[in-house]
């Protein structure tokens, strides 16, 4: 069976470990034994070794992509801080062919690697470009995974990142996150004059296009967990009002022409409404608009602030931030309105609430004694922790598996700018997001099929 995927990339197989096509491929029996797997509930203390070999052009001849493509792998890998990538050079010349298995023992004698992986790039019958790997657990002496993915040679970026998706979840039993897109603000100029444009991205920094021209200022990018529509706030008319941009065909169209000003969109989980708050009489409130009838229904109503709504993925439920006790905190109500739950009771205030994808936790940012801080806490208000800590940190974004988060830094003083990082919420380091220059407001898209 044939999936289309996008215009230049297919796959082709049937489906396995989660992944939405794949080809298992064949190999010789080997010892049996408890498969290898990385239990991340109470994080991880010691990353897990692993190797990815160049990949092996097709009939053993090199080929440039080779390297490149296991360069990508093993970025991504590295990149979760729950895997240590070890040098290939000593164990290479151990796999004689990508059809051969590793000579094991030696393998873990001059690397200590428990995880290898080795690849080919090949041809179909019918031409199409083939990446074909194998995940193998060194310890077990076992194979533990095999894919083929086909599709256009310009593709094989979102090959590889589809790979790496493949052997985190076998490794992890969590599905991953690498063949997603990032939509930011891209800005330029001193502080006081930047020039703001919305930009998408590869999850890791590459294939970047820039989505708006910069005459107008852009804020708050939010992307639909559904498709690659993007929602966000321009101020193309003098104020701010919430826009939808579909990427691949750069469609735009403004969400309603309100009185007043409209701001803080997010998507429903199934992609066919959005949140947002219109100011309007002197209030501030949370409304809904269905994407299809342009309908909306207030949610909240309030003398208070109450603004960055965001759904739980069950779409029963919505946080969001509001002024209403008398200082900035986050409240929890159906998702048809009614009486709100205050949630955060820790020192200083509490600002743009996103809950994961996995329903379990709520992302928020904390302003206190004159820093910003990422943190998480339960839906309950329960669970509080702080993981980030600076002169401003602020907007998380959620990764689709709802185990990082995505957020903007910003550095003190005159020439100070923003800066993207991410961070396993269990802990560990943060880790820089490359982008061309000052950039803000990630918003993380999902896995693209």
């Amino acid at each position: 069976m044939t999936q289309t995927l996008s215009r230049a990339l297919r796959v082709v197989g049937a489906a396995c470990l989660g992944v939405a096509a794949c080809l298992v491929l064949p190999v010789a029996a080997l010892a049996q034994s408890q498969p290898l797997k990385l239990t991340l509930d109470r994080g991880v203390v010691e990353p897990l070794p692993i190797a990815v070999l160049d990949f092996f052009g097709e009939g053993g001849v090199a080929d440039p992509l080779g390297p490149q493509l296991a360069q990508v792998i093993e970025a991504d890998l590295a990149s979760t801080n729950i895997f240590r990538t070890v040098p290939d050079a000593a164990i290479a010349p151990l796999v004689p062919s990508f059809g051969a298995p590793p000579r094991f023992n030696d393998v873990r004698t001059l690397s200590n690697a428990a995880a290898l992986v080795t690849g080919e790039i090949g041809a179909t019958p019918d031409g199409r470009f083939a990446l074909r790997f194998r995940l193998w657990d060194v310890v077990a002496q076992q194979q533990i995974a095999g894919f083929q993915y086909t599709g256009d040679r310009a593709a094989w970026r979102r090959m590889a990142h589809r790979a790496s998706d493949a052997i985190y979840e076998r490794l992890t039993g969590e599905a991953g996150y690498f063949e997603t897109r990032i939509v930011f603000v891209d800005e330029r100029g001193p502080k006081n004059r930047r020039v703001k444009r919305l930009a998408v991205m590869d999850y890791d920094g590459e294939n970047l296009e820039y989505l708006t021209g910069g005459a107008s200022l852009v804020l708050t990018p939010r992307f639909s967990p559904r498709s690659q529509e993007v929602t966000y706030i321009s101020y193309r008319d003098g104020l701010p009002r919430v826009y939808l941009l579909d990427i691949e065909s750069r469609r735009q169209e403004i969400l309603g022409r309100f009185p007043g000003m409209t701001f803080a969109p997010r998507f429903s989980p199934d992609g066919t409404s959005v949140l947002m708050s219109l100011a309007r009489g002197g209030n501030t409130d949370i409304y809904e608009m269905d994407l299809r009838s342009r309908q909306i229904t207030r949610l909240t109503s309030n003398t208070a602030i109450d603004t960055a709504p965001s759904y739980s993925p069950d779409g029963r439920r919505i946080v969001f931030e509001s002024d209403r006790g008398g200082s900035q905190q986050l409240y929890v109500m159906p998702a048809r309105g009614g009486s709100a739950k205050r949630i955060s009771f820790g020192n200083g205030r509490y600002a743009t609430p996103v809950w994961s994808p996995r329903g379990d936790l709520i992302a928020f940012t904390r302003i206190a004694d004159g820093r910003f801080g990422i943190g998480v806490m339960s839906p309950d208000g329960g669970g509080e922790r702080l993981l980030t800590d600076s002169f401003l940190d602020e907007s998380p974004t959620w990764a689709p598996n709802g185990r990082r988060l995505m957020f903007f830094r910003e550095t003190e003083g005159e020439r100070g700018r923003p800066q993207l990082y991410s961070i396993d919420i269990r802990g560990g380091r943060e880790t820089r997001v490359a982008t061309p220059g000052p950039a803000s407001d990630p918003a993380w898209g999902p896995v693209m099929r």
